[in-house]
């Protein structure tokens, strides 16, 4: 079902060109140098379609957007998307977003603002639920040219695709030189997103696929629930998820109506949903006496992590550097490696070919 990632501790190869692509639900990560040092980057899953005005134009602020086209409709992608829709852009929460014209148009700006001509392979990723059911269309409808605005084309030679979760344990396993320990040990990773919350149990690096699953309590079902707190104790429709969003990231009072809208007394409500879905999760791998590594990444985690101790306290919860791109640094690093792979192989097939010539 999942990915072989045996080989993972290969040397990268330099002379292909790798990148990686995370288009969640909320956010779109993406890898715009797999080089020595890994360089990401993450705008809005937002992409509206371009009606070609930006007022803001006119005051020297013109919005961070690149335009891209998708079976003749031209999509506008980037930082400042959200500014081009509506007041309140709606995210795409379907099991087959990913094979929408507004996912390729996501993908399609990620690679536009890669700067390069050809990606030698390209790694994406799918939530756990979603991993079968779409690997195979997904990785097929974006292979190949991807003609960008001004005549420029992007060629993609090879996608790769493996579960979200899958690109935390790589991270975690290479970023921080664990690999030789994780081969021996049992891992939990976990992947806190906007709709939905992923987890992979393996044994080394090889998938447990029966203790492996996801729920759809993410993100977006917390700060929906904050907003129909807010509208039912102030009488209004309020619906800027972004707003609650920053707000909980940040530790502040969102404004509302004007005024600074104390989120405390809903927070208790709100957390429920973390609660449910760590519940969930437990029923597959239990109280975790067998896990030897809980990882945890995803742009949610921050808000998921309390109600993880409280389920596993007498673990210790590996929390990934920016988190956000825990997913699409492992995916980078996997492609790395795969190619590294490759090329030592075709290396020797070269040697043996030429030694017996």
């Amino acid at each position: 079902m999942f990915a072989d990632t045996s080989f993972c501790n290969v040397e990268p190869a330099m002379s292909s060109i790798v990148r990686a692509i995370d288009v969640g639900h909320k956010n779109v990560k993406s890898v715009i140098d797999a080089g020595e040092a890994i360089v990401c980057r993450v705008f809005p899953a937002c992409a509206p379609v371009a009606t070609g005005r930006d007022l803001s134009d006119t005051l020297g602020r013109k919005r961070q957007t690149i335009l891209v086209d998708v079976d003749g409709i031209t999509y506008e992608v980037g930082p400042d998307a959200s500014l081009a829709g509506t007041a309140a852009p709606a995210h795409n929460m379907d099991d087959n977003y990913c094979l929408t014209d507004e996912y390729l148009a996501l993908v399609r700006g990620a690679l536009a603002y890669m700067k390069v001509v050809t990606v030698d392979l390209l790694v994406v990723g799918l939530p756990v639920t979603t991993f079968e059911m779409h690997k195979v269309a997904l990785g097929k409808r974006l292979t190949g040219e991807h003609r960008l605005r001004d005549g420029k084309v992007v060629a993609v030679k090879e996608v790769k695709v493996l579960a979200q979760p899958h690109g935390a344990l790589i991270d975690y396993a290479l970023s921080d030189a664990r690999m030789q320990s994780l081969r021996r040990q049992r891992n939990l990773i976990i992947d806190c997103g906007a709709r939905t919350f992923d987890w992979l149990v393996t044994q080394g690096l090889k998938v447990m696929e029966q203790r492996s699953h996801a729920t759809n309590r993410g993100m977006y079902d917390v700060l929906q629930v904050l907003a129909a707190e807010i509208g039912r104790h102030r009488n209004i429709q309020f619906h800027d998820y972004e707003r609650l969003d920053l707000a909980l990231r940040t530790r502040t009072n969102p404004l509302v109506c004007g005024t600074e809208y104390d989120l405390a007394p809903h927070l208790p409500v709100a957390g429920k949903i973390a609660q449910e879905a760590v519940t969930i999760m437990r029923r597959y791998v239990q109280d975790g006496s067998d896990i030897d590594n809980i990882i945890l990444s995803g742009g949610a985690a921050f808000f998921f992590k309390e109600a993880l101790h409280s389920a596993f306290p007498q673990h210790q919860i590996h929390d990934r550097r920016d988190g956000l791109y825990a997913n699409v640094r492992g995916f980078a690093l996997y492609g790395q490696a795969k190619v590294a792979r490759s090329d030592r192989v075709n290396t020797c097939a070269a040697g043996v070919a030429s030694g017996g010539a």
